[in-house]
């Protein structure tokens, strides 16, 4: 009878043991997702930090500030538009043909040239493009930093341009690996 007993006692704390090491498990995961979250903001924070500097050292490099030029987004541009992308072409596992996305973008300018800034829908910043613009067309640009996690490019060419609707194609390449394009459709906000 003890033995049955000692038995007993061992295979109830081995089913307590293993209970335990499941939320252990469970804990670690939340642990390890809110650290990847932590370093996904850094990271947003570093790429607006290094834009802060190479503008500071833009300005101190100008002299004179008559020789300041600033380039400028055309009136048709500038300003906020929403945007809709869906995902036409891609051999990558994150972007399914299909996926659309929604957010708004900020055509803005400054002493280091022409820039574009992506918000999520609770207005947090997500990426901050280098562009282009000539007369016929705006090509974005944005390359990961080398301490990211991922490697990734994305080029994104716009070339019907219009006081209310610009439209074009996104192009992402990650770990060139693989590569997702999508289709891009911008109508101007009305909150301007």
């Amino acid at each position: 009878m003890p033995f049955n007993k000692i038995y007993f006692i061992l295979l109830f704390t081995c089913l307590l043991a293993g209970c335990h090491n499941d939320q252990r498990e469970e804990q670690l995961v939340q642990r390890e997702q809110a650290l990847i979250d932590k370093e996904k903001k850094f990271a947003m924070k570093e790429a607006d930090y290094y834009a802060l500097l190479k503008m500071r050292d833009s300005l101190l490099t100008k002299k004179d500030k008559d020789s300041v030029v600033i380039q400028q987004w055309p009136e048709k541009v500038a300003g906020l538009w929403n945007a809709r992308s869906v995902c036409r072409e891609s051999n990558c596992s994150e972007y399914i043909i299909g996926d659309q996305r929604a957010n708004v973008w900020e055509f803005i300018s400054d002493s280091t040239g022409l820039h574009t800034r992506v918000f999520d829908k609770d207005n947090k910043l997500v990426r901050v493009y280098n562009a282009r613009f000539d007369s016929t067309s705006i090509n974005l640009q944005f390359l990961s930093d080398s301490l990211a996690s991922k490697n990734i490019n994305l080029t994104i060419d716009l070339s019907a341009v219009s006081p209310e609707l610009i439209k074009g194609t996104q192009t992402i390449k990650a770990d060139q690996s693989c590569t997702a394009k999508f289709s891009i459709e911008l109508t101007r906000s009305t909150n301007r």
